[in-house]
């Protein structure tokens, strides 16, 4: 029995509601804000709507459309200082809010990445993507994805915001020894 017209549109419809929490998800990880995720989902669900009867494997086709979409708009960003109201903190004393702050730090070294080894990173850590799955998404090979995710890795490495802290200690060298 042959598809009729509106088949497709009812599996789109039941697609976005079984999958959009997750790619909404991948949006976020990719654009670290929560309306330009949305924005962002929303333009890859409608680019996706249009070629729906013609794609075979639909989630890796709106995530490489998040990708490439996130791509575009990422270069257009300016990508200087951003206004805030409050000044950042001078020291480093302990505090409940820390893991808020080292959180921020991840997403501020993660944000400095380049859109290609950022994008490799959402998709194969937090998303959980294979090598092959995520060079399938990109567009690339699985080759690429392990030297782009390599590469990652080594600028987080050296990323000032990611270094540990130093504690100090009441304790001495010469103690230590005794």
């Amino acid at each position: 029995m042959a598809p009729r017209p509106g088949d497709a549109h009812v599996a789109f419809d039941e697609f976005v509601l079984a999958r959009s929490s997750g790619l909404l998800r991948t949006a976020y990880l990719l654009t670290h804000d929560h309306a330009l995720a949305e924005d962002l989902l929303q333009t890859a669900l409608a680019k996706a709507w249009f070629a729906w009867d013609r794609i075979d494997q639909h989630e890796a086709y709106v995530r490489r459309i998040l990708v490439t979409t996130y791509a575009t708009w990422w270069r257009r960003r300016w990508n200087g200082e951003h206004p805030t109201d409050e000044l950042p903190e001078a020291g480093g004393s302990p505090d409940p809010t820390e893991a808020a702050g080292q959180r921020h730090d991840l997403w501020s070294a993660m944000e400095r990445l380049p859109r290609r080894q950022r994008a490799v990173v959402v998709l194969r850590y937090f998303e959980d993507l294979t090598e092959a799955q995520t060079a399938q998404v990109l567009g690339c090979s699985v080759g690429t994805v392990k030297s782009q995710a390599s590469k990652a890795f080594a600028k987080l490495r050296i990323d000032p915001s990611l270094a540990p802290v130093p504690t100090t200690s009441s304790r001495t060298e010469t103690e230590d020894r005794s």
